[in-house]
């Protein structure tokens, strides 16, 4: 039998350049805490997340520089476009989160936004360590010989 997708659950928004800038240890998923208007606003998609990146500041995780566009229906009790969200871990994963970025020198990177099954608006951050260049250079040039690898086994399949 095939699984029905929820209705609810879709995405948002997504950093696809988070995993060519950064290379990814492990990830985590957060609540965050949102204005009604900012909700309305996510069901419209008017969301990015970019250029934004999360850290811990005293005690508490924070969301800072992400976009949600504003909801043109909410005229006085609007939201800010650009304001820092909590977002909501449990408190072993938010130390393992400051002693990654504290002791270890990573980064805290927003990879998705998302609705999950029962409709609540989820983060998917990613613990990362930045890229130098010539990482960068590594990665593409693997990606493309793979492209490369199935394009051939692809051919020689036909023949």
């Amino acid at each position: 039998m095939v699984a029905k997708s929820d209705p609810n659950s879709k995405l948002i928004a997504e950093n696809r350049r988070a995993r060519f800038d950064y290379s990814i240890e492990s990830d985590l998923e957060a609540g965050i805490m949102l204005l009604g208007s900012e909700v309305k606003s996510l069901r419209r998609e008017g969301a990015n997340i970019a250029e934004s990146y999360a850290s811990v500041e005293n005690s508490e995780l924070w969301l800072i520089n992400s976009y949600i566009a504003p909801y043109a229906e909410a005229k006085t009790w609007g939201h800010e476009e650009r304001r820092r969200r909590k977002l909501l871990v449990s408190k072993k994963e938010l130390s393992r989160l400051w002693n990654a970025t504290a002791r270890e020198g990573m980064t805290i990177v927003p990879i998705k936004m998302y609705f999950n099954d029962r409709g609540v608006v989820k983060l998917k951050l990613g613990i990362a360590k930045g890229k130098k260049l010539a990482d960068k250079r590594e990665t593409s040039a693997k990606r493309d010989w793979n492209r490369e690898k199935a394009r051939l086994l692809k051919v020689s399949k036909r023949d």
